[in-house]
């Protein structure tokens, strides 16, 4: 089983304590998003998890106990660092202080095993093509030699996204981007790919591919996997199938084209009834509440390879 701890909430920024008790302790419960008095219980053991997918926007918070997940389980990471400030991302780490703890990150754990996100790329009067390239170019030099590959990917205009500012992003535009980007990451000796797009633009130099696939571990990893289903969780995604940790409107980075947070004060007030030492991540078990232990399933090949 793939373990995806940063699809709901940036675990690892504002739940470190909560993350490592959990994998001490060898358990975590997690409540069902749509059925709020089941709840998950899910083993955090080498023999049920076959991944541990960490994605944040600052891992300052872990880095001085995170050997005690990577020293027993295999590991590997996703660092949002994109060109925006307080005005689009208000809890965020600047650009260079965000540079400063990837770097320390690479060093502990391997650049091979570290994906940088530039994603969402959006745009605004603010934000604009010329800045994204600017942005990304001064990024790029200093991220590439930390990284294994950087990932991008366009902004999804979705129902709850309130960013009136926002422009809309034609195909040309996509275009004028992909193309730009695409060649500073050359320059940079940066391998570049998309997420979760369905067009192609390969032609500018930048590679399809997905962010949590099995061509990802078994290059960053060494890992061998069977011969399963990339299911994906939207159109153009082609990840392995993972289960998630934690829960839905309760991350406080604030960011404003978040797509887990419908309500910044719900997630702040959500936040506030954090306990690191209950085995769920926000609030305690109720009476009403049922656990169900989730199928865990391995993915990986144990069988001898022959070459």
């Amino acid at each position: 089983m793939i373990l995806n701890t940063g699809g709901r909430t940036d675990t690892v920024n504002y739940f470190s304590e909560w993350l490592l008790n959990r994998f001490q302790e060898g358990y975590a419960l997690s409540r069902n998003p749509f059925y709020h008095d089941v709840v998950n219980r899910i083993e955090l053991t080498p023999e049920t998890i076959d991944v541990v997918e960490f994605c944040s926007k600052n891992y300052r918070p872990i880095l001085p106990r995170l050997h005690e997940i990577t020293d027993r389980f295999n590991c590997h990471f996703h660092y949002t660092i994109t060109a925006y400030g307080k005005d689009i991302e208000p809890n965020v780490p600047s650009i260079d202080e965000s540079i400063d703890t990837l770097k320390e990150l690479s060093a502990q754990v391997g650049k091979e095993k570290i994906i940088w996100r530039y994603d969402p790329v959006l745009l605004t009067g603010k934000y604009t093509i010329e800045r994204h390239f600017e942005t990304f170019d001064y990024m790029a030099e200093r991220i590439a030699p930390y990284v294994d590959r950087c990932l991008l990917s366009f902004v999804v205009w979705y129902k709850k996204l309130h960013m009136p500012e926002l422009l809309p992003i034609s195909e040309q535009q996509k275009d004028q981007l992909a193309k730009g980007l695409g060649e500073i990451a050359a320059k940079h000796y940066l391998y570049i790919q998309t997420c979760g797009t369905k067009k192609s633009y390969e032609q500018y130099g930048i590679h399809s591919s997905g962010c949590m696939t099995r061509a990802v571990y078994e290059h960053t990893l060494g890992l061998h996997f069977k011969k399963v289903a990339e299911k994906g969780n939207r159109p153009g995604c082609r990840c392995m199938e993972s289960r998630g940790l934690g829960d839905y409107n309760t991350c406080i980075n604030g960011c404003r084209y978040c797509y887990a947070n419908y309500d910044h004060e719900k997630a702040k007030e959500n936040y506030s009834l954090h306990d690191p030492l209950s085995p769920l991540m926000i609030g305690h078990l109720k009476p009403i509440d049922k656990i169900v232990p989730l199928h865990q399933e391995s993915y990986l090949d144990k069988e001898p390879r022959l070459f």
